[in-house]
């Protein structure tokens, strides 16, 4: 797993820009529909895509969505802050313990 641009943009659109969560979260998906159907194409040249599997993760995906923007839409933008920062630490203690296994890995090959 990996920090996207777009954590990092609702981050700064929100503490430095003072958007609130729903705007930056919408401001983001602004800039990641552009970037992905140019990756789609690129990847999709190179036949890099598993279609079958992309087709089931997209119908998921969708759903996903459809259910988070649902109920974040109700909460109160305080509460959404939080639940994002807590998602934003449990995104960085993953990537801290799967950088801290690769290393371990790498020194005991040497």
């Amino acid at each position: 797993m990996d920090f996207g641009g777009g954590s990092i943009l609702i981050l700064l659109l929100t503490l430095f820009m003072n958007f609130e969560q729903h705007v930056a979260q919408a401001t983001n998906l602004l800039f990641f529909v552009p970037a992905a159907i140019v990756s789609i194409i690129l990847n999709s040249k190179r036949k890099n895509i598993n279609y079958k599997n992309a087709i089931i993760i997209t119908i998921f995906g969708i759903i996903g969505a459809s259910i988070g923007a649902i109920i974040s839409k109700q909460m109160h933008v305080t509460i959404l802050r939080k639940l994002f920062g807590v998602f934003l630490l449990v995104i960085c203690m993953f990537e801290i313990r799967s950088y801290c296994i690769m290393y371990i890995k790498g020194k005991n090959k040497t």
